[in-house]
């Protein structure tokens, strides 16, 4: 039997290296677009095929969906110093992916990871360049499409959610969301378990959304409940007012430029957390006979804790102190 062929972006990336392993388990021959040729920081239980170059490479991309039977596009960027350098990965590499499927045949099945803020593209940059993104592949004719908007992504390897978890270990969480305000979660395993599953389903011509059970979504306090029972320490929330979170954003992107280097906390990321509905719904997900998340919130929590402090980004001890 002849294997099926995955052609993988972002493959090296948080989220990325969770769907190569998805694939892989499930039966995928598995090929990525990479800078270089990765570590074994990618797990796989088969020969990994590398085709070395970037989104913007337009012969390596021709060169990775070659003879692919899915194209996972997951490249995007998560932090930039303007709209127009988000455009130059979210949506031009985009457009640069579907520039080379043009001439591939048969046609191939395209699944695009977005984002859940793609639904509120007003929000920042990021959320519109995102729902570009979208628009590009959902306009496609000559080949199959599925696009897939995880919500907070979270889990082993993940640096943007580490910074509540040290502030955890602290003892004082600031809450930043508002108190009301509901965030849907999902490990990601998870997340990936569904990319492959939609991959071996074939296409959709949806867009789904990817939560966890919790489908609505958590409020602030719950999550920092959990996050406290994770490291193991009383924690003390301090919820922050909406002003004193852009106030926060903008001097940190004041300090970012200074520094010469892009910020992730902007001012449309205050916004995105802000925003008082990051919850989904039964009917935005996909189907529960292709796919449905396992991980609960304190398991994943709890063993997401443990790998960082496996790998010493969090005190072995909260505070250090026994």
């Amino acid at each position: 039997m002849v294997d099926r062929l995955a052609a993988v972006t972002g493959a090296t990336g948080f989220l990325g290296r969770y769907i190569v392993s998805a694939l892989a388990t499930t039966g995928w021959q598995v090929r990525i677009l990479a800078r270089q040729i990765p570590s074994d920081q990618i797990p796989v239980n088969k020969a990994l095929e590398t085709v070395v170059g970037d989104i913007g490479d337009r012969r390596a991309l021709r060169a990775l969906v070659d003879g692919a039977d899915v194209v996972v596009h997951a490249a995007g960027l998560i932090k930039a110093s303007n709209l127009a350098a988000f455009r130059v990965v979210n949506v031009g590499g985009t457009a640069n992916l579907i520039d080379a499927l043009d001439n591939c045949r048969p046609a191939k099945h395209v699944l695009l990871v977005s984002s859940m803020v793609a639904r509120e593209p007003q929000l920042s940059a990021y959320a519109a360049t995102k729902r570009e993104g979208e628009e590009i592949v959902t306009a496609l004719r000559a080949h199959d499409w599925t696009v897939l908007r995880p919500c907070a992504v979270y889990g082993p390897w993940d640096r943007e959610t580490l910074v509540i978890f040290q502030a955890a270990t602290r003892r004082i969480l600031p809450l930043a969301g508002p108190r009301r305000g509901r965030v849907a979660l999902i490990h990601a395993a998870d997340a990936a378990n569904a990319v492959a599953s939609l991959c071996d389903r074939g296409s959709s011509g949806r867009i789904f959304e990817l939560t966890d059970r919790r489908v609505g979504g958590y409020a602030w306090p719950e999550i920092a409940a959990a996050a406290e029972a994770a490291v193991g320490v009383k924690v003390l929330t301090l919820p922050l007012p909406g002003i004193v979170v852009r106030a926060a954003a903008a001097v940190n992107m004041l300090a970012a430029r200074i520094a010469g280097r892009a910020p992730i906390f902007t001012l449309g990321k205050a916004r995105e957390i802000l925003h008082p509905d990051w919850g989904s719904s039964g009917d935005r997900l996909p189907p529960p006979d292709i796919w449905q998340p396992k991980i609960e919130l304190s398991t994943g929590f709890r063993d997401t804790v443990s790998w960082y402090r496996d790998r010493g980004w969090l005190p072995a001890i909260a505070d250090g102190r026994p």
